[in-house]
């Protein structure tokens, strides 16, 4: 597989952006702030595409760092490449509501299916994780010293045991030994807790009961009372409409308040007036009299009214009153029911706790099969280590050897694993471990290990993707690698802040393709 042209439509910071490869070495120079970072990532986008995280993470993510700054809607690129003798053209769309993309051969026009997997058999296999491991190479991270050289051991230990970086044999052996302490020491934390557990949840249990008897006499004597005062509040009802009913049967003139005998002697005096004083003066008395017994009358039926008003207002607010009891002792009663019910499924759920500290025997056995898988995966992992390792130790070290060799001018001519997973190198003659050894001898090794991995993992020959690689590498060093790179008949992209590339380069007389951020 050859790369020969990316097109960044809209990516990152750059807009219609045309980028041309050629076979062999190409440098893509900018410096820092350029795009290189921003074009590396591209090229990764659209071999195995670009995935939005969820959550806080896609705040920061790979696809929301790289949003096109204008129209970022329009989110998107194309990427041609040759393999195997034929032309392709691979398109994609990262907007997050459009998503997709289309894989194409230019020679006959066959649309391709990326969902189906075709990229990845012209990729030779290849997936995001290898890309990672193997063809793309930038600096090891770490600083130097010792937490370098370590970390370069488990690396290279790795690959001689897997074929990948990313499978740490080591840390999941350690991780399995770990977990076997733990479920041991689970088994007997648990034991120890079972019955202190079991101890308090009989004596809550006996708490709850005590409550619950009486929560249940309470309820007893506010059902008795509650019972009396609804008995009260419909004897009143009961009384009020009866005297409703003796009212309306009365009629209107119940509510008066005269007394048969005062409605005589009020008509007697009436006309007796009449006959004790002489015209015209007895209808002037007869006047004065009517006037008097009817404002006496009109006092009457007065007080007559309000007395019953205030009569009525005491049987209403008698009726409410009690009505009010009623539904104040109906109200406790529902409380006390309802707290009766919450103590009851608690005490149910005591009940069962009890009696799953008695069924701890099946606990125990799940714990047991645990730790007896634990330890079967132990010996399973233990022995696939040493059977992979048995395959393919040999041929890395070949590949490691011959490329160390290359690049340090025979200087350190063999670097293997022993059978305790630690590198060591030969120079001379000599044995040399990995903390003898400077930063830029480090990344050399780190690169040879990767080179050897590309050539043994990946059946087609992919582009070799370089992201300021050499910083640490002197002028001899870097000459040596160069040479070895296009003589390796590969593609290669490098990526770098620095001219010393293209500089050693046309020293040394090579030919190369330069694209200038």
């Amino acid at each position: 597989m050859k790369i020969t042209e990316l097109i960044l439509k809209n990516f990152g910071k750059f807009t219609n952006k045309q980028i041309l490869l050629s076979d062999g070495i190409n440098i893509i120079y900018g410096e820092n702030e350029s795009g290189k970072t921003t074009l590396h990532t591209f090229l990764k986008g659209m071999l195995f595409g670009m995935e939005r995280k969820r959550g806080r993470a896609a705040a920061t993510d790979t696809f929301r760092t790289y949003e096109p700054w204008e129209n970022p809607n329009f989110y998107a690129g194309i990427l041609r490449f040759t393999c195997g003798g034929r032309k392709f053209l691979l398109e994609r769309n990262f907007d997050r509501y459009a998503k997709g993309g289309s894989l194409i051969c230019e020679d006959d026009g066959e649309e391709l299916s990326l969902e189906h997997g075709d990229l990845e058999i012209l990729l030779g296999g290849m997936t995001e994780s290898d890309y990672e491991n193997t063809v793309s190479v930038g600096q090891l991270r770490v600083q130097t010293g010792e937490i370098l050289a370590a970390e370069l051991k488990n690396y290279a230990a790795n690959y001689y045991a897997t074929g990948n970086s990313e499978i740490d044999f080591e840390g999941a052996l350690a991780l399995l030994k770990e977990r076997k302490k733990e479920l041991e020491k689970e088994e007997r934390e648990k034991r120890q807790l079972i019955s202190e557990k079991k101890e308090r949840a009989e004596m809550e249990a006996s708490y709850v009961w005590r409550d619950l008897h009486q929560l249940e006499n309470e309820a007893e004597q506010l059902k008795r009372s509650c019972e009396e005062k609804r008995r009260e509040w419909e004897s009143w009802v009961n009384e009020d409409k009866k005297r409703k009913k003796r009212e309306e049967a009365a009629g209107y003139f119940a509510g008066w308040r005269i007394h048969p005998l005062e409605a005589v002697s009020m008509l007697g005096a009436f006309f007796v007036t009449f006959l004790l004083f002489h015209k015209p003066w007895n209808f002037l008395v007869a006047i004065v009299v009517a006037l008097a017994e009817g404002l006496y009358v009109w006092n009457c039926l007065k007080d007559g009214k309000k007395k019953k008003k205030a009569r009525l207002q005491e049987i209403k607010e008698q009726g409410i009153s009690l009505k009010a009891d009623y539904e104040r002792q109906k109200g406790k009663l529902a409380k006390v029911q309802e707290t009766y019910h919450e103590k009851e499924v608690v005490y149910e759920n005591l009940q069962e706790r009890v009696g799953e500290f008695d069924e701890m025997n099946s606990e125990e056995i799940e714990r047991l099969k645990n730790k007896q898988g634990v330890e079967l995966a132990m010996e399973q992992l233990t022995r696939l280590a040493a059977q992979m390792q048995s395959r393919t130790s040999d041929l890395m070290n070949t590949e490691v050897s011959a490329i160390m060799d290359a690049i340090t001018d025979g200087k350190y001519n063999r670097l293997w694993v022993d059978e305790n997973l630690h590198v060591q190198l030969m120079s001379n003659g000599k044995k040399i471990s990995m903390d003898q050894v400077s930063r830029g001898t480090l990344e050399q090794i780190y690169f040879a290990i990767r080179m050897a991995a590309t050539k043994i993992l990946h059946e087609e020959e992919c582009p070799v993707i370089l992201d300021d690689a050499f910083g640490y590498y002197d002028d001899r060093r870097l000459a040596q690698t160069l040479r070895w790179l296009k003589d390796s008949k590969r593609q290669i992209i490098i990526f770098s802040c620095q001219k010393r590339e293209m500089e050693m380069l046309e020293k040394m007389g090579c030919v190369y393709r330069k694209v200038m951020l």
